[in-house]
């Protein structure tokens, strides 16, 4: 159900909610957080349909902010409950520019009590998230640099503004990833890696998390190989004295992983979904200490070796 509100006040859309409690019980009830998303008008919808799909495993309200211009200078709204808010109720916050400027005296009176708050950015981004008027209300803050005009600046500037709390789902992108490299090292003969290649698109960001990650923890020079025409990241060698391993997964769906003296392997490793990677985050709500180490040490670590 979509309940429309066009030249409406932020108390009038509280008191709708209240209403609507009111006569659907608990169809407003029992939810974890309130993830405020921060979107242009034309990606609203993508954002809210992972939203509505990660609230699945984590109920919340979710808190649309529109940030288009060029509206008369009012306020419309719209709530969406049931079928169409997926395990939460939705909210979304059309303002006009003027109205816009203070985002966060909108969203405060649809906060829900006593719950931590996440903010959302799921293409541009603000310079600093932590000091941004909504990312200054938030327990954490999801950035995305993938998505933004210009990744590799974006995830510069986010390295540059990093505070506990922040979060790119670049980052969140590498978790299989990461998970696999270090198994792969947690076995014999234990030697110590000498260098690593790392090949993937050149606009993809998690590319360069993975390497920054790898010559973090590995404290040994890192190659970035970028292809236009790659899907994300492609393949990943370490090189050692023995043998290279590589975790090859040229389709972005199956990978391959060689290793020396044993027989390849065939292992299912699909790009990461927007809402597998934002559920992710959301079942956190911690600050990533290792993503804050990766993009102080490691990122810097990569101009270094190049």
């Amino acid at each position: 159900m979509i309940i429309d509100m066009p030249e409406t006040t932020v108390s009038s859309v509280a008191r709708r909610l209240i209403k609507i409690r009111e006569e659907g019980g608990a169809i407003a009830l029992g939810r974890v957080l309130t993830l405020v998303i921060v979107a242009d008008e034309k990606e609203i919808e993508e954002a809210v349909d992972a939203a509505n799909d990660a609230s699945r495993e984590h109920p919340c309200r979710i808190v649309v902010v529109s940030t288009a211009d060029g509206r008369p200078d009012r306020l419309d709204a719209e709530i969406r409950v049931g079928g169409d808010a997926g395990a939460s109720e939705v909210i979304v916050l059309r303002p006009s520019s003027v109205v816009a400027q203070h985002p966060d005296t909108l969203i405060m009176p649809l906060l829900l009590p006593d719950a931590p708050i996440v903010a959302w950015w799921p293409n541009e981004v603000p310079d600093s998230p932590s000091t941004d008027l909504v990312g200054q209300m938030a327990k954490i803050r999801i950035t995305d640099s993938l998505k933004c005009s210009s990744p590799s600046e974006t995830l510069e500037t986010l390295r540059e503004n990093h505070q506990p709390g922040d979060i790119d789902l670049s980052w969140t992108r590498v978790t299989v990833w990461r998970g696999l490299l270090a198994a792969m090292l947690d076995q014999p003969p234990y030697e110590p890696v000498t260098g690593v290649t790392v090949e993937g698109s050149e606009s993809h960001t998690s590319v360069d998390l993975l390497g920054a990650w790898l010559a973090e923890k590995l404290r040994c020079p890192v190659t970035i190989n970028r292809n236009q025409d790659e899907l994300a990241i492609t393949r990943v060698v370490l090189h050692r004295k023995t043998g290279d391993i590589v975790l090859d997964r040229p389709d972005g769906r199956v990978a391959t992983l060689t290793q020396p003296g044993q027989p390849d392997h065939r292992i299912t490793l699909p790009v990461r979904s927007l809402r597998e990677c934002l559920s992710e985050e959301l079942r956190r709500l911690d600050p990533d200490e290792v993503y804050g180490e990766v993009l102080s040490k490691g990122l810097p670590r990569l101009t270094a070796d190049a």
